[in-house]
């Protein structure tokens, strides 16, 4: 029976550490990332922490899927100045809207919240102080 225990716990961790990031470090792939062309804004995207790490909804910017909301991982996007609308969506939609103007930075957490059946993934728009510093803790997963 501890066996059995054993097992369960060690199949959990094992799934737990296979839906985490594993590209370079945000510290690592920085220097790699060119500035975005003058008329356009850049939205990072990015999911701190591995709790709930099975669930990884895609991610929407306007009804168009442009990455997985993947635990510790970021990813961006380029997208001319304009009004944007990111969302995930599990038993439930989650949604942000937001302006993008020409050489803009905005940094968008997605963070997991508790469902009724499942886990939701919610994109907060955080300052970009805030952004730049949390971003550290990911790695680059690239997009879809």
């Amino acid at each position: 029976m501890k066996s059995r225990s054993y097992l369960v716990v060690f199949s959990l961790f094992i799934l737990a550490l296979t839906g985490c990031a594993s590209g370079p470090t945000y510290n690592e792939y920085a220097s790699s990332i060119k500035s975005a062309t003058s008329d356009n804004g850049r939205i990072y995207l990015y999911r701190t922490t591995a709790l709930g790490a099975a669930v990884q909804p895609s991610i929407r910017l306007n009804g168009e899927i442009i990455g997985k909301a993947q635990p510790q991982g970021f990813f961006y996007v380029d997208r001319p100045a304009g009004q944007y609308e990111i969302s995930a969506s599990t038993e439930a939609k989650r949604s942000l809207s937001f302006n993008l103007d020409a050489g803009d930075e905005k940094y968008v957490r997605l963070e997991m919240k508790m469902g009724f059946f499942a886990g939701h993934v919610k994109p907060v728009l955080v300052d970009t102080g805030v952004g730049k510093e949390e971003i550290k803790k990911t790695k680059y997963i690239g997009t879809q």
